[in-house]
């Protein structure tokens, strides 16, 4: 019991420091005293499992950390954390593979948490065609085909701003989560080979709502716009998990392009 408090009092100050929050702001969030939040962190009072839930919602913790923070408290986890080809899962495999192929002849792709590709539709295969076939081979990760110099980063235009987004956006989700998975690579990324130059947005771009890519394909260019699709409240740890990463053509000329790929 006493290794049990002390993990969650550890655990507990590790992630409000991570929130960067002081102990009166956590404490007057989730409505207990300063001095009690305190006991808590120090292992002196143990907390029930209603206050553990309570100090997650206010930590915004992903449903796997919660289920964590229970466990560190001496509690059952409490949301379902089932592999994503479990049988009551079938339902909502089947959406995702609807949304990924409904997007065609637009890419379309589905990553868990550490950007592991789930299934990509047809327009997806004839863009990453001629990169190093040891990025693909099965568990793919996204980011990586992206950002490594086999991959698909030679023939980004502006890779600068396309590899600073996705390092901002993977620093994000290392802070929300403290996977250890995506912190080694987050490190492996920024270990790779930097551009040496950065072009200049073209004129009419969205420059500062939108980071494009744009992508050197055949002798021409495609430019898209992507949008992430999450499950709305889920309540399995997998499903909430997983995101559909959409690509949008940015331009009627990508758009013909594209179809023209698809009928081809």
């Amino acid at each position: 019991m006493s290794l049990s408090q002390t993990s969650f009092g550890e655990e507990l100050k590790e992630w409000r420091r991570r929130r960067r929050l002081s102990q009166m702001e956590l404490a007057g969030e989730a409505g207990l005293s300063t001095r009690h939040l305190s006991f808590l962190e120090t292992g002196r009072s143990q907390p029930s499992r209603t206050m553990v839930l309570r100090l997650a919602e206010e930590l915004a913790l992903p449903l796997r950390e919660q289920n964590l923070l229970l466990v560190a408290a001496g509690y059952a986890p409490v949301h379902p954390a089932r592999r994503l080809d479990d049988p009551g899962l079938g339902a909502a495999r089947e959406v995702v593979r609807r949304i990924v192929g409904g997007h065609m002849p637009y890419p379309a792709l589905a990553v868990d948490r550490h950007w592991t590709m789930l299934e990509a539709n047809a327009a997806v295969g004839t863009l990453v065609e001629g990169v190093d076939p040891a990025l693909l081979v099965s568990p793919v990760n996204v980011v990586r085909l992206s950002l490594h110099p086999g991959g698909l980063a030679p023939r980004i235009v502006d890779f600068p701003a396309w590899r600073g987004h996705m390092l901002r956006r993977l620093a994000h989700e290392v802070d929300l989560t403290g996977d250890a998975v995506l912190a080694d690579l987050l490190a492996e990324m920024e270990a790779l080979p930097r551009p040496l130059a950065r072009e200049r947005p073209r004129a009419g771009e969205l420059a500062g709502i939108a980071v494009p890519l744009r992508l050197r394909h055949g002798d021409g260019e495609l430019s898209f716009l992507s949008t992430t699709t999450v499950f709305g409240g889920p309540a399995d740890v997998t499903l909430s998990e997983i995101a559909i990463e959409a690509f949008f053509p940015a331009g009627e000329e990508t758009a013909a392009r594209m179809r023209a790929l698809a009928a081809a």
